[in-house]
């Protein structure tokens, strides 16, 4: 079926596949892309598109990682042909022609809306997100780690009779819980961990 053909014509959005990308995940820091030049040196858009499509072929896998979710891109052929800077004229040729530049792209919904889709770049984009989520999660424990020996130094250094709940994994925690609750973002100082440590035994 012709690319430029099929995303104008109506289509049954209850069989649509669901994009496994939430609208609102952004990759601020996500500046290049997994490129396999080997796929797309043996891929049939490449072998069976002339050079004009294959330029605009891959401007859009590229802009597909700027939009919402990453990796898709909209049904609308007019927002296509400015995203890429060509005339309408000029798109809707490319995409009549036998392999156009929407090739392999297909419809999908994300939180209801219709965008279009493409396998490989979807593959990209989701390698991109879990990636970021490993590294975030790293992050955090790393941070965490972080201010439970910093909660642990306080306790054994800066307060009388402290040591004793530095040995306590529990007490750090919940420590460094209240602080983080009522100093979200904040260091844990000796001022800090002393208040989290009354409040905590008020509580009792």
């Amino acid at each position: 079926m012709n690319a430029h053909a099929s995303h104008l014509q109506p289509v049954d959005a209850g069989g649509l596949p669901v994009y496994p990308i939430a609208v609102g995940e952004r990759l601020e820091s996500h500046y290049f892309v997994e490129f396999h030049y080997q796929r797309w040196l043996t891929s049939d858009t490449r072998l069976l598109a002339d050079l004009e499509v294959r330029s605009v072929f891959l401007d859009l896998i590229c802009l597909a990682q700027t939009q919402s979710p990453v990796g898709t891109l909209p049904t609308n052929p007019k927002l296509l042909a400015k995203l890429v800077g060509l005339s309408q004229e000029v798109f809707d040729g490319l995409c009549k022609r036998e392999v156009g530049p929407l090739h392999n792209w297909a419809p999908c919904l994300c939180d209801g809306v219709q965008r279009l889709h493409h396998p490989v770049v979807t593959e990209i984009a989701l390698k991109a997100v879990n990636s970021k989520k490993r590294n975030a999660a790293a992050n955090a424990n790393d941070r965490e780690r972080k201010r439970f020996a910093s909660i642990r130094k306080i306790l054994v250094r800066d307060i009388p009779g402290g040591a004793r709940f530095a040995e306590s994994q529990s007490m750090v925690e919940q420590i460094s819980g209240w602080i983080e609750g009522e100093y979200p973002g904040g260091s844990c100082t000796v001022t800090r961990v002393k208040e989290a440590l009354n409040a905590l035994s008020a509580r009792e």
